[in-house]
């Protein structure tokens, strides 16, 4: 078997592997964001948006959709990769991948296929989900596939980090408790940051989740508070940067070899 095929048949087992676990427990994992983000449908668009009245010049429900779906993915996608490499680096199976004939890259590519794959999927659901409260209509289909293309793939790597460094089940759930989640709900999701003062506007620009959320926000609305193009450019620069510390950390070892 040459090389390439071997790296091929590598990556597909993975990526099965991944895709095959996450709809295996989906009551775990394709549910409880559906239940999540109809609460919040109901809850903050219906009940509160009848009273808060439109936001960036539209529907107050059409205005938060594209943060909750965004929202569902990158949380998602994160979950999925840190959760399951961390239990095969706790069952030591890893060790067989660390040792097989199979290139850092194509193991790091498996398992952020398998996050991608988990997000785009909870996104869909949600997205189906939300048109029974609200219309929605694409803006720009290209936008909207990249930077959800480009966000789950992002935080896939973030939750590969994470599960690399984590020596038990409770450390991978520091970061999305405590920096994720924040992030999340201070990132745009339910208001434009042109409603805040000029100083906490500054400061909410330094939240990488806004920049995701309002760039999808665009994708499906045609309204955005930041550049959207920016806001590309700047997760291709953090995905090379993640891409590059996850292929150290494999070849090295860390968190595997000890």
């Amino acid at each position: 078997m040459s090389p390439m095929r071997i790296q091929w048949v590598a990556f597909t087992t993975i990526l099965t592997k991944e895709i095959r676990r996450f709809t295996r427990i989906w009551q775990q994992t394709l549910l409880p964001p559906a239940i999540t983000m109809t609460l919040y449908f109901v809850i903050f668009g219906q009940l509160i948006g009848s009273r808060i009245g439109p936001m960036g010049g539209v529907d107050y429900m059409a205005f938060i959709v594209p943060g909750l779906i965004m929202m569902s993915v990158i949380t998602s996608a994160y979950a999925n990769v840190s959760s399951s490499f961390f239990s095969n680096k706790f069952q030591r199976s890893i060790e067989e991948l660390m040792v097989a004939p199979v290139h850092p890259g194509t193991i790091l590519l498996g398992y952020v296929c398998g996050g991608i794959a988990r997000g785009v999927g909870v996104g869909i659901i949600v997205t189906l989900l939300s048109l029974y409260f609200t219309h929605l209509q694409i803006h720009n289909l290209l936008v909207v596939f990249l930077v959800i293309l480009l966000s789950a793939m992002l935080f896939a790597l973030g939750g590969f980090i994470n599960a690399i460094f984590a020596t038990k089940f409770d450390d991978i759930s520091i970061v999305p408790t405590f920096v994720i989640t924040p992030l999340t709900y201070l990132g745009g999701v339910f208001y434009s940051i042109s409603l805040l003062p000029d100083f906490w506007q500054g400061v909410s620009l330094f939240n990488p989740i806004l920049y995701m959320v309002n760039t999808f926000r665009y994708g499906i609305l045609g309204v955005s508070d930041v550049n959207i193009w920016f806001s590309l450019g700047m997760l291709v620069f953090f995905i090379v940067v993640l891409a590059t510390y996850s292929l150290w950390l494999l070849r090295r070892g860390v968190g595997m070899r000890q």
